[in-house]
């Protein structure tokens, strides 16, 4: 059993894929069985709940070890994890909170469903180096890919113009610039290919809101699994659920971090 208390209104179901990833995994599994309780009282169903409210999660010793990520490198500066896919970026640092204490800080997000490399400082100097290297990318970020179709070149750099549906949390790609939108530029290169599927490496020279996913959909190679902007009949056909994307690789290109990590590349296990 794990106790949590809440820190703001919200719905049960937003506070546990916030803050319990083992509970998000396995939120079906406990609403039906009743195995979460709010306030002492058992819950069937997602409910509003509010400051102050304590939530706990009782599930089997074998669900709570399901991991949410692996720690690929730590010293006293900063964290670096694999997340899983399936996991929301704000679980994993509630995860890390909880082992580290507030010292772990906040540094950038991984869309819920894309799994590979995350990066937390462990100080104010070292956040405040990391929120900077990303603002001016000086933090190199490698995506692979697998998708559908063949590529029509090998390698390219693609822009585009990229504008977001709050009200629907989408966004749209655009080849011209129109009202509301931002220029996004996107390099890959082909790895493999067959004559239906194509794996790639992406190398993002922005990073909007679902770039990769939006800007490759647009091209006509959308993301094997991708549920919001891929081939739907294509991943019924195959049963495919969860993106195809990874984050597999961040170098950190900033001189203001301490010396051991200069220009160190950290590698993601994952592979699409």
């Amino acid at each position: 059993m794990i106790e949590l208390t809440v820190q703001e209104a919200q719905t049960l179901k937003a506070f546990t894929d916030n803050n319990y990833a083992q509970g998000s995994f396995f939120w079906a599994y406990l609403i039906k069985n009743k195995e979460i309780r709010v306030n002492g009282k058992k819950v069937d169903g997602d409910i509003p709940v509010f400051a102050g409210d304590t939530v706990r999660y009782y599930l089997t010793a074998k669900q709570a070890e399901k991991p949410a990520c692996y720690t690929v490198y730590e010293d006293d500066s900063i964290i670096v994890i694999d997340k899983e896919s399936g996991v929301n970026a704000e679980a994993v640092f509630a995860h890390l909170q909880r082992k580290y204490g507030t010292d772990c800080r906040f540094i950038h997000r991984l869309d819920r469903n894309t799994r590979g490399l995350m990066i937390f400082a462990l100080n104010e100097d070292v956040e405040r180096a990391l929120l900077d290297a990303f603002k001016t990318r000086k933090i190199g970020k490698v995506y692979h890919a697998r998708c559908f179709n063949v590529f029509e070149k090998a390698h390219a750099v693609l822009t585009a113009y990229l504008k977001k549906d709050a009200t629907r949390a989408l966004v749209s790609v655009s080849d011209i610039p129109i009202n509301g939108a931002e220029k996004i530029i996107t390099e890959y290169t082909v790895l493999t290919q067959t004559q239906t599927e194509s794996k790639v490496e992406i190398l993002l020279h922005t990073g909007k809101t679902h770039q990769i996913r939006a800007h490759l959909a647009h091209i006509g190679n959308p993301v094997v699994g991708d549920m919001k902007y891929g081939d739907t009949q294509k991943n019924k056909t195959q049963n495919a659920t969860r993106q195809c994307l990874v984050a597999k690789r961040l170098t950190l290109l900033t001189s203001d971090l301490p010396e051991a990590l200069h220009n160190k590349t950290f590698e993601s296990r994952f592979e699409v």
